[in-house]
């Protein structure tokens, strides 16, 4: 089950579907968020240095360059999720492949993210035309996705930015296809090496046609 209770109760909401699962992150992945969060930063006189993949610590004052305190940076990000709407767009092609792809596969947008933030994020989700189901969770991924497929063995394939969120999923459910997507391109070289059986995909074009081919969709 879920480590997350929430969003164990999130997962059983949902009509239990039987078709292919298809299960994507959402920051990087359908929405953009390295970019917008630069916007939001700069707004406030700071900066994001990305040489390095982290968020702490990376955080500085635009004026000295002091690295903002991690509770700080925690409050910012905390900040912005409560005005995702006003910063946060779609990633190119994502409405469009999901769209195809919903023909033949159950669709389901999984964020670790507060889940005090899950009715903005519905709201945005919505007016950018992603209509699939919203699970929010503060825990591990993985645990979670073994829940949401049920007792089956349908086909599962989860797509992430984050390579960690990866990892818990191949422990959780081994057989699942794992795809690596990264909308802020410029951050994927300072990515940590990807175990083996995980894809790397440019785009959403790249992502739409390995998620075909491992739930054995035609269209």
């Amino acid at each position: 089950m879920s480590d997350d209770p929430e969003t164990a109760r999130q997962i059983d909401e949902l009509s239990r579907d039987t078709r292919p699962l298809l299960v994507c992150d959402i920051d990087e992945v359908i929405l953009e968020f390295v970019r917008p969060f630069i916007g939001f930063l700069n707004a406030q006189q700071l900066h994001l240095k990305t040489d390095s993949f982290r968020l702490h610590g990376n955080v500085v004052e635009q004026e000295t360059g002091a690295v903002v305190e991690p509770e700080r940076v925690s409050a910012l990000l905390d900040g912005f999720f409560a005005a995702q709407e006003d910063w946060q767009t779609a990633v190119e092609g994502a409405s469009e492949c999901l769209q195809r792809l919903s023909a033949g596969a159950e669709i389901v947008m999984l964020t670790a993210m507060p889940h005090r933030h899950r009715d903005r994020r519905r709201n945005l989700l919505d007016k950018v035309s992603f209509p699939y189901p919203l699970l929010t969770t503060e825990t591990a991924k993985g645990p979670a996705i073994h829940r949401l497929r049920g007792k089956t063995d349908r086909p599962v394939v989860f797509v992430d930015d984050i390579p960690h969120n990866l990892v818990s999923v191949q422990k959780s459910v081994p057989d699942a296809g794992l795809i690596h997507l990264m909308a802020f391109s410029e951050l994927v070289p300072l990515l940590p090496p990807l175990p083996v059986g995980i894809t790397m995909a440019e785009n959403w074009q790249d992502a739409e046609a390995a998620i075909a081919g491992r739930l054995g969709l035609s269209y």
